[in-house]
């Protein structure tokens, strides 16, 4: 048995995509566990920040929390309401700076269609693996957030930013050609971003874990059903796949302390 607070599942970029589930006082290698039974109970919450116990309001925080701390404030999601680089303060400069301030990729992912996201450059490809992306490729490399938070804007009139996660999890992909896309939509990208522009990018292919895809999914809301058990049959972006097509989304579910059991 297992008893632990979930956050999202960490990985290495090897082909299957390897996943773990750190539960404090274990490590669980869950491509291991594909063809199990695994049985999940929630016990109760605990805020990823402030660590009391307390319902999760968004992205693993309490309420109070998420509406102070700079871990949550609207440029997490918004990288274009970022500001460091004027040095100007949000809720926490000196943590702005750190994270802002540092070299961004903006790029396209193929997961269930073509989208242009955002991530810092230490986070790839660990970005594209939580999308479920099996394809992907950076635009530009800009040195701050702000400047990849608008060439995302400016592209998103051409290209979706969102991922229709049913369709990743049901594997309705089709394969496209990323360099196409790339020229495509560089014209669009904001003069000031142009000399950022990447030249003979490659395409990066991902594999997941996944032996049987659902032909429809049903999410598994533990609020509303605080115990399930199932066969695992696939892990995805930040999604646990079970035979029965339920889907599980670790990452929605960060402050949930839950027991979990293999059978």
């Amino acid at each position: 048995m297992y008893e632990g607070v979930l956050k999202k599942m960490k990985t290495a970029f090897a082909s299957p995509i390897q996943y773990y589930l750190d539960m404090k006082t274990d490590f669980i290698n869950m491509n291991q566990l594909l063809n199990r039974t695994i049985s999940m109970k929630l016990i109760g919450y605990e805020c990823l920040n402030c660590h009391l116990e307390r319902p999760i309001y968004r992205q693993g925080f309490c309420k109070s929390c998420f509406f102070e701390i700079p871990q949550a404030a609207d440029w997490i999601m918004k990288p274009e309401l970022s500001t460091a680089h004027l040095d100007k303060e949000d809720r926490d400069l000196a943590y702005e700076k750190k994270m802002q301030l540092q070299p961004h990729i903006v790029y396209l992912a193929n997961s269930s269609n073509i989208k242009v996201g955002v991530t810092r450059k230490n986070q790839v490809p660990t970005r594209w693996i939580d999308q479920g992306a099996h394809e992907a490729m950076e635009i530009v490399e800009v040195p701050n957030r702000y400047l990849a938070g608008i060439t995302e804007v400016a592209l998103k009139d051409h290209i979706s930013d969102k991922t229709n996660w049913r369709k990743m999890l049901t594997n309705s992909i089709e394969d496209a050609d990323l360099n196409v896309e790339k020229e495509r939509l560089s014209v669009y990208i904001p003069e000031e971003v142009k000399p950022y522009l990447k030249n003979n990018t490659q395409e990066t292919h991902l594999e997941f874990p996944v032996t049987q895809y659902p032909e429809k999914v049903k999410s598994l809301n533990l609020d509303k059903t605080p115990e399930y058990t199932g066969i695992l049959k696939g892990i995805k972006g930040q999604y646990l796949i079970f035979e029965d097509s339920t889907v599980f989304n670790v990452r929605a579910n960060e402050g949930y302390v839950v027991k979990i059991d293999v059978i």
